[in-house]
């Protein structure tokens, strides 16, 4: 199958172009795990400390709770947003950030959060899970997994639904999050109602299409890719042997899973990735619905939140969250 280089900037939307024409391109070394890691969150620091902070809605309230952390490990932080406005008993959705699996914290996704707790009349639980590489897998996934049993355990405490308790996350926190769904259905400890996949990181193997056509350096591409993989499967990306918890994509039995939801752009370079999971999903009899925005790449509507393709995209999610959470309006 002969591989072809995507002009993403050909394929995008004025109102993204604009955006996307003057973000930074990153230059790193896959080779050099440890000092690419380094270079992503200077990388991230920096962009932040540029960004003006969006504020959680004012109607919701946030708490941060230490929960046991898995066997043998420390306590996790688990932030909590409750709407003013909550229903007795209230759904739940256990929210992974993202970040490549080496970056990131709860901090990113506040105003994110908070708006769904707010739009959804929901409890969001956002866990502060280990990073790799100084934690690789599957310290991640286990700290995730025991925040995940904290809400479970304390549905009575938190007024929380136990059938209505949802898992979700963004690019590598959805790749965590899908893990997580296949971890909770094996384990047969805990009820999960619904997983929320944005744009996930599914396939630790970089071999799709999709996987080599996006290069761009202002986006996550093949190479950040190598190099978050690896940072979290201690340099084992590719090889046999790969844990289908750490790489869901890998899985060979999807039966069973709770109904999803999968998002992505056609210039993201998980597209393929996803869709064939949502494929794999659908062949195993789980509901799954998947949406793939034209023009859009990896974080969108995050990047350029005011455009026509990004409001449809959000208003897309908070219907999906809505109707699995809250049931058919």
């Amino acid at each position: 199958m002969t591989m072809t280089r995507t002009d993403i900037e050909s394929q995008l939307d004025s109102e993204h172009l604009e955006v996307f024409s003057g973000m930074p391109v990153r230059v790193l070394d896959p080779g050099d795990v440890a000092g690419a890691v380094f270079a992503l969150r200077e990388s991230a620091a920096a962009r932040r400390a540029g960004m003006q902070p969006v504020p959680v809605p004012s109607g919701v309230t946030t708490e941060d709770r230490a929960v046991p952390g898995p066997d043998g490990a420390p306590e996790i932080m688990v932030r909590l947003y409750r709407p003013a406005s909550l229903p007795s008993p209230a759904p739940a959705l256990l929210w992974v950030h993202g970040g490549g699996m080496v970056m990131g914290s709860v901090e990113m996704n506040d105003a994110y959060c908070g708006r769904l707790a707010e739009r959804l009349s929901a409890i969001i639980a956002s866990v502060e899970y280990r990073l790799a590489p100084e934690h690789p897998y599957p310290a991640p996934l286990d700290d995730c997994y025991a925040g995940l049993s904290w809400l479970s355990e304390s549905v009575g405490e938190l007024g929380v639904d136990p059938t209505r308790i949802a898992i979700g996350g963004a690019s590598s926190g959805a790749g965590v999050a899908a893990g997580l769904a296949l971890l909770a259905r094996d384990r047969g400890e805990i009820d999960v109602c619904f997983q929320f996949l944005v744009y996930p990181m599914l396939d630790d193997r970089n071999s799709s299409r999709s996987s080599h056509a996006i290069n761009d350096g202002r986006v996550w591409n093949r190479e950040t890719n190598e190099i978050g993989w690896n940072a979290y499967l201690a340099g084992e990306a590719g090889r046999e042997g790969v844990d289908a918890y750490a790489a869901p994509a890998r899985a060979v039995d999807l039966g069973g899973l709770p109904p999803a939801y999968i998002c992505v752009g056609t210039m993201d370079m998980f597209v393929d990735e996803d869709i064939a999971y949502a494929q794999a999903m659908l062949a195993a009899d789980v509901p799954v619905e998947l949406h793939v925005y034209p023009g859009a790449f990896h974080g969108s509507p995050n990047s350029i939140p005011g455009a026509a393709l990004s409001v449809r995209w959000s208003a897309d999610e908070e219907g999906a969250l809505d109707r699995a959470l809250n049931g058919p309006s």
